[in-house]
């Protein structure tokens, strides 16, 4: 059966229903909505990207606070470097950028690892599983490479701004 409209789709739908009802007693015949279909299949297609989405969520934040927990223990064993460079003059400014660029660094790094293997392990999939195709396009390996240099920013912040507020004087004397 075909409708004219797609608005007419679902109300048609129990009027074609009753209309073939009692001509098949024993229900031998099932009516399926092509409609229903696709908005069941876009459903569950939402849910695994909502799923999908907060996995890689997590995945982040847990690889921020690593980078996070690595700033500051470089921060803690170069005490007295950053002493030195406060009391030659350098500005807090300048600290911060020191790390920031150190915690980018880092991530940039590991961004371009995860680049590598997320371009790669497709195509050995592939390889392994000929009727699978790969489609990676390049604006998702820019946004992948940016978004892991920017947690790397964000979770770099707080360890750079630490190394910045220490006091000089204390900074030197810490052994």
């Amino acid at each position: 059966m075909q409708v004219g409209d797609i608005r007419e789709v679902r109300p048609s739908a129990p009027i074609i229903e009753a209309a073939v009802k009692p001509w098949h007693p024993k229900k031998d015949v099932d009516l399926i909505v092509p409609l229903d279909l696709i908005q069941e299949a876009e459903r569950l297609a939402w849910q695994s990207s909502l799923l999908l989405g907060s996995i890689a969520a997590i995945s982040l934040i847990v690889g921020g606070i690593g980078i996070m927990n690595i700033m500051l223990a470089t921060v803690t064993e170069r005490t007295r470097e950053i002493g030195i460079r406060r009391a030659l003059g350098a500005k807090q400014r300048d600290i911060t950028e020191q790390f920031l660029i150190e915690s980018m660094v880092l991530s940039g790094v590991g961004g371009l690892l995860g680049v590598a293997l997320g371009i790669g392990l497709p195509f050995v999939i592939q390889y392994l599983f000929p009727a699978m195709k790969v489609m990676i396009t390049p604006m998702s390996v820019v946004v992948a490479f940016c978004v892991s240099v920017l947690v790397g920013v964000g979770f770099g912040l707080y360890p750079a701004r630490r190394a910045a507020q220490m006091d000089p004087i204390e900074a030197l004397r810490h052994e």
